[in-house]
């Protein structure tokens, strides 16, 4: 992979990890397109440092919450920062098991997967589709909520499933707020991430060679930028209640994924 082929998957995931796209399923057809022929190990290592990326995006977008988290959670009062700080952890417990117990599965699903990932939008759209519908949004998140959005972030593990596009449309169908549907949506992918890098740190999985550095370092700042861009984008997006044309993106990129694996 050339510096330039960094740069370009790291706007990419920039841009798809907050629009509702699927950001890992984009990364799949950009690295197709390009040519890419990273081993699944290194192509999986690749994805996860442009996710940290985009955690640190997030981290900085909604540095005041991501505090008040912390604060709640350092205080151990039974008050609505605390509890929020639990819903968040909550959240995170299916996706959590998910990576612990198939990493190594999952890791293959990461190797030019293209029809998967072509499945996995038209599978995207729909959702959004539905979920544009929706009207009645005006909710706070329970803890039935946070776990049942836990599940949904779980399967879009799955490349071309969209994690904020899951998250977010399961919570307007939940008939949760849509501003606070997609800030939780937001927050509760940090720990995992952040979880992700820390594992592969200390298994070594990370180990990286003098010719991966700068290519991974110009695909993390890309990344980075574009990824702030994006979600103050997608905020807005969602309080104006414009999944549909996400819905109909999904459903034409889906669309030319599956022809252009089966015409490989």
């Amino acid at each position: 992979m050339s510096l330039l082929e960094a740069l370009i998957l790291g706007v990419i995931q920039g841009l798809t990890e907050f629009l509702p796209v699927s950001s890992s399923g984009h990364l799949e057809l950009g690295k197709f397109l390009l040519g890419d022929n990273s081993m699944p190990r290194e192509s999986m290592m690749f994805t996860v440092v442009l996710h940290f990326a985009t955690a640190l995006s997030t981290l900085l977008v909604f540095r005041k919450e991501v505090a008040s988290i912390l604060m709640g959670l350092l205080e151990f009062r039974n008050n609505e920062p605390f509890q929020f700080s639990l819903k968040i952890l909550l959240s995170m417990i299916p996706a959590g098991l998910v990576g612990f117990f198939y990493s190594e599965q999952l890791e293959r699903l990461f190797d030019k997967q293209i029809l998967l990932v072509g499945l996995m939008l038209l599978v995207t759209g729909l959702l959004l589709f539905v979920a544009d519908r929706s009207r009645d949004t005006d909710k706070d998140v329970s803890f039935i909520h946070a776990l049942v959005l836990g599940l949904a972030q779980a399967i879009a593990i799955l490349p071309g499933i969209s994690r904020s596009g899951a998250t977010i449309s399961t919570a307007v169908l939940l008939g949760i707020d849509r501003t606070k549907a997609a800030s939780f949506s937001f927050l509760m992918v940090i720990p995992l991430i952040l979880g992700k890098i820390t594992k592969d740190l200390l298994d070594g999985a990370l180990a990286l060679k003098d010719d991966q550095l700068l290519i991974l370092m110009g695909g993390f700042t890309a990344a980075f930028l574009t990824g702030i861009v994006a979600c103050k984008w997608m905020i807005s997006l969602v309080q104006k209640a414009q999944l549909k044309y996400f819905a109909y993106y999904c459903f034409v990129v889906g669309t030319l994924a599956i022809f252009a694996d089966l015409a490989s």
